[in-house]
């Protein structure tokens, strides 16, 4: 079965995702994205696939997984059952954290656990404790203290010693062949013109189905229709453009973002964050002063 592609939203002024989520999630899948993926159990017991490695986990399992590796947590729960918090995640591209090891030569050390990383790297209880309460304050951490935290993991991962390779040395992740699978074909269009018009018949196209097979494929990949999916990926690229300095206009983000009616966008915002953008932005200020304050 080939992988689904994940696509990851790096947020506007910040370098990497940290992020937790609950049991079902539409992201649990056989699924990969381009990103090195540090992955902690916090809740549940149950079996994980890194590659071509299958393996059982509890709670503190700590692993990272390199680019395009693909990857996959199942909890063994009764039907039904919901679990709100299950792990917590944190997400890098591989040009970002290159790119930090140039500027930052004292980061060298971690190139052997970043190469490992590329068949999945299993790190030991200990290490995985030791980050547990780093890994809980980076998901709601700002600004400076966001670097803070995610330097102080890349060390702890740097100095583990006790840890092991999951997927055998055979297995070589290809992404132009997980990328000949139809859907991953429109999720990569979805993620390259979020901004631009589409409709599901372009994308059905694009993954070469018709489109309510495509619409069917779509929701079992995803777990969600697609305009709830598109709406999502938009809603939260006009958070990063609100959290911006340069008090861009609501009005123009709707647009700039890909909708083409503000009442619709408005209405849409308050769905997914609770919020109209404008209390999104004063929140966002007032938290911003806060933290400058302190």
């Amino acid at each position: 079965m080939e992988p689904d592609l994940e696509v990851v939203q790096i947020r506007r002024g910040e370098s990497f995702k940290a992020w937790s989520h609950g049991y079902p999630f539409h992201t649990v899948r056989w699924h990969f994205h381009p990103e090195y993926e540090l992955h902690h159990v916090v809740a549940t017991r149950g079996r994980y696939f890194v590659g071509d490695f299958i393996g059982e986990f509890e709670p503190g399992n700590l692993v990272l997984t390199g680019p395009n590796l693909p990857h996959n947590w199942v909890s063994e729960l009764p039907v039904g059952t919901t679990v709100p918090l299950r792990c917590r995640i944190v997400q890098f591209s591989e040009d970002f954290i290159g790119n930090a090891i140039k500027v930052l030569p004292e980061l060298g050390s971690l190139d052997r656990v970043l190469e490992q990383s590329r068949h999945g790297v299993l790190f030991a209880p200990n290490t995985a404790s030791d980050i547990a309460s780093v890994l809980e304050e980076l998901i709601e951490a700002q600004g400076v203290r966001r670097i803070e935290l995610f330097m102080s993991i890349l060390g702890a991962l740097s100095r583990a010693g006790d840890v092991r390779t999951l997927a055998s040395s055979r297995y070589l992740p290809d992404p132009s062949g997980y990328m000949s699978a139809g859907i991953n074909k429109a999720l990569a269009h979805i993620g390259g013109h979020l901004t631009e018009p589409f409709n599901e018949s372009d994308l059905a196209a694009i993954a070469g189905q018709s489109p309510s097979a495509f619409s069917r494929s779509f929701r079992r990949h995803t777990g969600m229709a697609l305009v709830q999916y598109v709406n999502r990926l938009r809603i939260n690229l006009a958070c990063q453009l609100l959290m911006g300095d340069d008090a861009m206009p609501i009005t123009e983000i709707c647009y700039a973002v890909g909708f083409n009616n503000l009442s619709n966008f408005n209405r849409r915002f308050l769905t997914q964050k609770g919020m109209s953008p404008s209390r999104f932005r004063i929140l966002m200020v007032e938290n911003t002063r806060a933290a400058e304050a302190a």
